[in-house]
């Protein structure tokens, strides 16, 4: 049971989150994980996000997650895995972290008692995550805790992330919205990733595209602008309440005081990722 509004959780996460997304945009750790022999793009996102499953094969990273067309998957796991090892992958992945949020936070806030707050408090947080049926969170769960403030922040920055999102696909699951459907409508809302880029990475073609949004306009939920209908933002609204119902946990373990100063201290950090151009405006909007 939820001690205080569910919605809560979903507005602290959406503070500390960047801190761990900001590698997805960032040239570090597509170095660090090219020089162990990976490619640039793709096969970097695929092995760094995958590797604490392990050495797995394409379905299982489809299966987890859920929004990437497994032709694609295919293409480059578990073609990862000649080329180099999860283990290999992780330390890459770390090093790409920490080199990332140096440049992009400065020294000063890095070794700031605010962030040593901000970890202290992330990390609690996942004290209450649970592993039931969340592979990705249950991976990286096993992981060890980084020493330095900043990677603390930003381990315990992908526990919860992983932990919401594996709920999230439980979620999407039960409203009957496959992979590629989920994103054509959460593009819809004109804040998500341009279609472009979840095209690209996600591996789906333009005519997929748009024959799942006319799927979506028979079933109601946009309309022939593209546009979410009331039934489409009514649908996204009860997955984002389910979703926030299953990720309660960690936020009533922390307490709402505790919440809401996590909320502010990582929305800080976050404001100057944000600042420093972590997250570039032209893969964001709708279209």
């Amino acid at each position: 049971m939820t001690i205080f509004e569910a919605s809560t959780g979903r507005h602290c996460l959406n503070a500390v989150n960047p801190l761990h997304a900001s590698v997805y945009f960032a040239p570090e750790p597509q170095d660090e994980l090219a020089a162990l022999g990976l490619e640039r793009g793709a096969m970097v996102y695929l092995a760094s996000r995958a590797a604490p499953l392990g050495a797995v094969d394409a379905g299982t990273v489809t299966a987890t997650f859920y929004n990437f067309n497994h032709e694609h998957v295919q293409r480059y796991i578990p073609a990862a895995w000649t080329v180099t090892t999860p283990a290999e992958v992780l330390t890459a992945r770390l090093r790409g972290a920490d080199r990332t949020l140096r440049r992009l936070l400065g020294k000063e806030a890095l070794t700031s008692t605010e962030m040593t707050e901000a970890a202290e408090l992330a990390m609690r947080a996942t004290e209450a995550c649970r592993r039931e049926a969340r592979p990705l969170y249950a991976a990286n769960a096993d992981l060890p805790v980084p020493e330095e403030p900043h990677l603390a922040l930003w381990h315990a920055a992908t526990l919860l992330r992983e932990h919401r999102g594996d709920g999230h696909l439980a979620a999407l699951a039960i409203a009957g919205l496959s992979g590629i459907e989920a994103l054509v409508l959460h593009n819809a809302t004109g804040t998500a990733p341009t279609s472009a880029l979840f095209m690209r990475t996600r591996g789906w073609s333009a005519r997929q595209w748009d024959t799942t949004r006319d799927q979506l306009r028979e079933r109601g939920l946009l309309d022939e602008a593209g546009n979410l209908t009331q039934a489409g933002t009514a649908l996204r609204g009860e997955t984002e309440v389910l979703t926030d119902r299953l990720d309660a946990a960690p936020y009533d373990h922390l307490g709402p005081a505790a919440t809401a100063r996590l909320t502010e201290l990582a929305g800080g950090f976050s404001k100057t990722l944000r600042a420093a151009g972590a997250f570039p405006a032209v893969h964001f909007g709708k279209g």
